[in-house]
This record gives C-alpha cells, sequence and structure tokens, in this order.
C-alpha cells in the first residue's frame, strides 16, 4: 500500500467527523435520559469478550459475523462483539442476580465481518433495551411501546410494525416430526416466501396431508388483524401450543393498541406475518420489525428470548429490542442545538472565559501566531459566531 492510500478504511467502516459526532451525542444522551425516564438501567458490556459469552443463545446466529483473535494472555479465542444482547443477558443472570423484573438498556459500537445488506455499515452504533424476569403480554407491550417512542423521540415518521410469534412454526414443526434438516431447510424457504420450494418438500415428506397443508399454508398468513381468522381455521387440527401463540400474538396486539389509543402513536400500522421467523434459533416466542417506506431493511428488531441466560446459569423471561442509532440518523428529521460558540483573543480576561464557560457557551482561545488580530474573519475561521 502507498503512502497515499494510508486514508482509506476498510469497506464498511466509517468514521464520524465532529459535526456530525456532535449530532451522534445529543442523540445518545436523548435516548439514554428516554430509556432512564421508563426505569432502564445503562450498562456497558466490553468491546472484547470470550467467544464462547458472545456466541451464546442468539450468538450462533452471529457465528460468521464475529472478528476473532487469540488472547495472548490466556490462549482463548476471544471475539470482538457484534451484538451486545448475550453480554447484557450475562449481567442480568450472572452480575445482577435479581429476582424481579429488571430493565437495562446499552449503546456502543459493534464490529461485524460482513454488512448485514450492500451498503450498510460494519460497525453499527447498536442502541437497545432489555426486560428481564417477567413472561407475559405486558413486557412485551412495554418494550414495543418504548421502541416506537425511540422513534417518536427522533422524529422519524411513516413507521410501521410487523407482528409474529416463532413459536406457532415451531410447534407445527414439532407436531409434523420434521428432522432439524428439514425443518432448517423450510424454515429458509419461509423466509423467502418460496412457495413452490415449500410445496415440493413437503411433497417429498412422508407426513400427514393436513400436517402438510398447515405448513404449506402459513406462508400466506400476512395481512391485517384478520389473519388470526384465518389462521384458527388452517390450524384447527394443530397442537394446543399452536393455537396458544396465536392467542398470545394477538392478546399482544390487542393490548398495545390499548396502550397507544389516544397517544402520537395510536395511529401505527400494524402488519401480521405468521411466518415472520427472524431470530428463530434463539427467539421463543413474539418477534417485531419496525419498518418505513424509504428502506427496504428493518430499522429495529426484537422479541422474546426466554432461554438466553441458562448458560449463565438463570434462563429468566427476556424481551428487547435493538437499533442502530446511524440508521435513525438518517431518517431523522430531529435538530439539535448546537452550544454557541465564541472567541477569545489572547489577553481576554480569563475569568470572562470561566464564566462564558460555566453559562455552557463554547469559548474558543486564539493561540500565538494564529493571526495577528481577533477579527471576525479569524472567529468565522474557527467556527465562532462571536469574538470577545
Amino acid at each position: 500500500m502507498t503512502t497515499k492510500q494510508h486514508w482509506i478504511l476498510p469497506e464498511g467502516i466509517d468514521e464520524v467527523l465532529p459535526e456530525q459526532a456532535a449530532r451522534f451525542e445529543s442523540m445518545r444522551r436523548m435516548l439514554l435520559d428516554l430509556y432512564a425516564g421508563w426505569g432502564y438501567e445503562l450498562v456497558m458490556p466490553p468491546t472484547i469478550d470470550f467467544i464462547e459469552s458472545l456466541l451464546t443463545g442468539t450468538g450462533h446466529d452471529l457465528d460468521l459475523q464475529t472478528f476473532k483473535l487469540v488472547d495472548q494472555m490466556s490462549g482463548r479465542t476471544l471475539g470482538l462483539r457484534a451484538d451486545m444482547t448475550p453480554q447484557v443477558a450475562r449481567i442480568d443472570a450472572h452480575q445482577l442476580q435479581k429476582d424481579i423484573p429488571t430493565r437495562l438498556c446499552y449503546i456502543g459500537t459493534v464490529l461485524r465481518t460482513r454488512p448485514e445488506s450492500i451498503g450498510d455499515s460494519r460497525s453499527p452504533l447498536q442502541v437497545g433495551a432489555e426486560l428481564y424476569g417477567h413472561a407475559g403480554v405486558e413486557s412485551e407491550v412495554e418494550i414495543i411501546g418504548l421502541m416506537l417512542q425511540t422513534f417518536n423521540a427522533m422524529a422519524i415518521d411513516d413507521v410501521y410494525l410487523d407482528l409474529g410469534n416463532v413459536d406457532i412454526y415451531r410447534g407445527l414443526a414439532k407436531q409434523a416430526g420434521l428432522s432439524n434438516e428439514v425443518e432448517s431447510q423450510l424454515f429458509d424457504m419461509l423466509q423467502r416466501k418460496a412457495v413452490t420450494e415449500i410445496n415440493t418438500l413437503l411433497d417429498s415428506l412422508d407426513i400427514d396431508n393436513k400436517m402438510k397443508t398447515m405448513l404449506a399454508g402459513l406462508s400466506s398468513l400476512n395481512g391485517d388483524k384478520s389473519v388470526f381468522v384465518k389462521a384458527r381455521e388452517l390450524f384447527s387440527d394443530a397442537d394446543d401450543s399452536v393455537k396458544t401463540a396465536i392467542d398470545y400474538l394477538e392478546k399482544t396486539a390487542e393490548l398495545m393498541r390499548q396502550r397507544l389509543a389516544g397517544t402520537s402513536m395510536g395511529d401505527i400500522k400494524v402488519h401480521f406475518d405468521l411466518s415472520e421467523l427472524h431470530g428463530y434459533h434463539y427467539k421463543t416466542g413474539v418477534v417485531f420489525a419496525a419498518f418505513v417506506p424509504q428502506l427496504g431493511q428493518a430499522i429495529a428488531r426484537g422479541g422474546r428470548y426466554d432461554d438466553i441466560g441458562k448458560i449463565f446459569g438463570r434462563a429468566r423471561p427476556a424481551t428487547g429490542f435493538s437499533t442502530d442509532l446511524k440508521v435513525l440518523n438518517q431518517l431523522s428529521s430531529k435538530q439539535f442545538d448546537l452550544p454557541e460558540k465564541i472567541f477569545a483573543p489572547i489577553g481576554t480576561d480569563q475569568r470572562k472565559i470561566a464564566a462564558l464557560r460555566a453559562e455552557g457557551k463554547v469559548v474558543i482561545e486564539q493561540l500565538p501566531g494564529q493571526g495577528d488580530n481577533a477579527e471576525q474573519a479569524d472567529a468565522k475561521a474557527m467556527g465562532c459566531s462571536k469574538s470577545l
């Protein structure tokens, strides 16, 4: 690499310049204050961790996304976090060990070996919230409400919500007696809504025709709340676990509607997709995602993952969401007031400078050799609107 190429960054890795960094910091403070108002306490997991901790529960889906290296002190494999959720689960299960519901939030850079889609950053600024210790629709509704309030605070409009429940497919797969290999194949096809492939695969299986009909029909169960009527009709012969999962999802949606009624988010568009299986290998119930028309991918995702703390000694009920502050910034029309900058020529009384800084003003002092005078031209060059 020549000297002229030293400034080039790795693909998908970006740096943030002063003006944008100030905006990110304002957003960070605003969101942490919002979460604190809901009782969510800030935690700061380490950037680097033992690979076993990072690839726990949700982490197994992130194996290929995680940068790995060898610890020169212990000889063990370390990873650079690609998602903070497993680490926060460890904090709840191992460090805090509370028996009451625990609310935690986090924000920080995560690193990924590849972007989730073309043009995405490989170093998202992940922000999220987790609620541990409660196994009911009320905690789902609280987390979804906090996610929607995040968008509201960031002045992001036209958000719509996608709701599903992975336990529906999990119950059907168990009832059909699908092998792990077939279950995984069918899972992939359902995510792609590949109807022809789904039918071909099901035709090749030695399972009951009613079971084939139920599995084949899963991909078509998406739309408004009328989906629940269709689902109950289609799954009339399904096990109770499937019917319970449908009831739970409907109850979540209804409680959310009641909670948001009369608020600025009361007209949120809700779409149901019973074959939405994002995070299927570790999620244990309701899953949700938020979208906006101008982006083809989710701007936030979340759901229930009750088993994530098991390896740390406490498999507490858990639900949460996460998003990328960089993506939110692209969509946000929120304006933040920057502090006024004042230029102080050489010789300005230091007591006056200290008093202005105590008022929240930014005072930039002239350095020796920085021009022969303190005229407005020098102040402007330093980004100052005034000169003392």
